[in-house]
């Protein structure tokens, strides 16, 4: 749509995600292929679309959203925190195979209000989710991050960012 209206795309931004964690234990695979199936089939469909257009046009910058759960692994978040690093790296990837012309950028949250929290069934999950986003920060602090990063001069790429409460230290 972007680019018959405007002739070009400037920006792709791949944030999508669900997040029914519960340990391994209870084997919820309909749940784990739903997470890979948004979290990461949807950041790789969202490239395959607008790669060949940007390659086409000469320029052009992928935002993928992550979250600190790309760094680190806790209970009742393997498999979350596993398809946030396959974000992480296809992100790494696409900046070395098409960095010189298309800029890419990892953005990772923290602790974020938002209604991620609701696709969690497990429930002592939910309340350790319920306690933990205790200081969360707001969407618009993850918005005006992302701005940052697309308001950079063409040669600066921000590879990386991730951005957390500050009274958030794990």
């Amino acid at each position: 749509m972007a680019l018959s209206r405007f002739g070009r795309v400037d920006v792709i931004l791949n944030n999508a995600g669900v997040m029914p964690l519960s340990l391994l234990e209870a084997l919820k695979i309909d749940e784990w292929n739903r997470m890979i199936d948004v979290k990461i089939r949807g950041v790789l469909h969202g490239i395959a679309a607008g790669l060949p257009v940007m390659q086409k046009q000469g320029f052009g910058h992928f935002i993928n959203v992550a979250s600190i759960g790309a760094y680190a692994v806790s209970p009742t978040a393997a498999v979350y925190c596993a398809t946030k690093y396959a974000v992480r790296a296809i992100t790494e990837g696409l900046r070395q195979e098409v960095g010189r012309d298309i800029r890419v950028t990892l953005v990772s949250p923290g602790v974020t209000e938002s209604e991620l929290a609701e696709s969690i069934t497990n429930d002592e999950a939910r309340l350790l989710m319920k306690e933990y986003r205790r200081d969360a920060i707001p969407a618009s602090a993850i918005a005006r991050a992302i701005m940052y990063a697309m308001e950079q001069p063409a040669e600066v790429d921000v590879n990386e960012l991730v951005v957390r409460p500050t009274a958030q230290l794990a």
